[in-house]
């Protein structure tokens, strides 16, 4: 297994800078996930780690040797891209072997390699098919076969499942999740959906305009944001984020807005008068009785999923809050309702959209 490090990597195209200063280490058998919105640097960072871009500053290094005169071909990485590139005229099987038999690995060795990733990847019914009489999920499982059989040092994923349907979407992520636990390797993942970063994840790397903004496992990242970034973009539906002011009383801090009344006791850091933004999970809004909540709204949208409803409110001068519940809620659009929030599980972050205090206890 490899362990790789990126160490303060620039990247700059003519005088535009893209990829700035980034520090990250990724452990022998970790999966580790790039995750952000388009444009933000991840699949770059994947390139250079590949070798397929070079750095303006910085080094890679891989189990503690710099690879940066290395290239791509000798870096002993496998990648798999969002699209297939498979060979049309070659079977499943060509397709696997075609580069261990242009390294002139014996014949023996590449039956035995193919079979195995074929067998492991659920794939050995299909080996003399043509990629056209596969379906869209076999046809990456052959890109995935082609790089196992390689025994790369890690694998390198660049949104790979970006090109399939919903269900083939979940499908793929439980055979990655379950690849990754059967080899054992290190694997380095590139998406924009947050959804794929937390099921296989042991570790996500949030970017933002080239930027590292947090590094956490899944539920870190979610529980614990550290600005109002990632609390925005890790979570489906995201968290609700509400511009608030500060009023000091005897009582303690309340966090005001237009119809908004929120009692929060004291926390070192806010003081009577401050900007902040309240943040709030969906499933964390509970519907109470009016006039015993935190703010009151109308539902613009409800969503009734069987299993669970979503409500989508609207309060005057608030953004819209997302209302996430259990079960099937007889609530239907245009009904006012008054919301209120677990104050435990609040997160605040002041002007600059930096954490205050998040999952209060009291």
């Amino acid at each position: 297994m490899t362990k790789i490090q990126l160490k303060d990597i620039r990247k700059s195209y003519g005088d535009v800078e893209v990829i700035h200063g980034i520090n990250l280490d990724i452990a022998s058998g970790e999966f580790c996930v790039f995750v952000g919105p388009s444009g933000c640097g991840k699949s770059t960072l994947l390139r250079i780690i590949a070798g397929l871009d070079d750095v303006s500053e910085g080094s890679v290094e891989i189990d503690g040797v710099s690879v940066n005169s290395v290239s791509a071909s000798d870096r002993g990485l496998a990648m798999v891209f969002q699209s297939y590139a498979l060979y049309p005229h070659m079977s499943v099987y060509k397709n696997m072997a075609f580069g261990l038999e242009n390294a002139k690995i014996p014949k023996a060795e590449i039956e035995r390699r193919v079979h195995a990733a074929a067998e492991m990847l659920q794939m050995s019914d299909y080996l003399q098919r043509k990629p056209k009489a596969l379906s869209g999920g076999q046809r990456q499982r052959v890109a995935i076969g082609r790089a196992i059989v390689r025994n790369p040092r890690a694998f390198l994923f660049d949104e790979p499942l970006s090109n399939l349907d919903a269900e083939l979407r979940v499908t793929m992520r439980k055979e990655l999740a379950a690849l990754h636990g059967a080899i054992g390797d290190t694997m380095i993942y590139v998406t924009h959906d947050q959804i794929e970063a937390m099921t296989l994840a042991d570790k996500i790397v949030v970017l933002q305009n080239g930027s590292i903004e947090q590094i956490g496992a899944p539920l870190d990242l979610y529980n614990n944001p550290q600005n109002v970034f990632v609390a925005g973009f890790i979570g489906s539906p995201k968290m609700n984020l509400i511009s608030a002011t500060v009023v000091e009383s005897a009582d303690g801090l309340t966090l005001t807005g237009p119809g908004l009344s929120v009692p929060i006791g004291q926390i070192d850091g806010m003081v009577d008068g401050d900007l902040c933004t309240l943040g709030i999970r969906p499933e964390h809004i509970e519907i109470v009785s009016e006039g015993t909540g935190h703010t009151s709204s109308e539902v613009a949208f409800a969503e009734q999923l069987g299993g669970e409803t979503y409500l989508y409110c609207d309060a005057d001068g608030l953004p819209q809050i997302t209302v996430h519940q259990q079960g099937q809620l007889p609530i239907s659009k245009s009904q006012k309702i008054a919301l209120k929030f677990d104050i435990a599980q609040m997160h605040m972050f002041d002007a600059n959209g930096q954490v205050i205090a998040q999952r209060r206890t009291s």
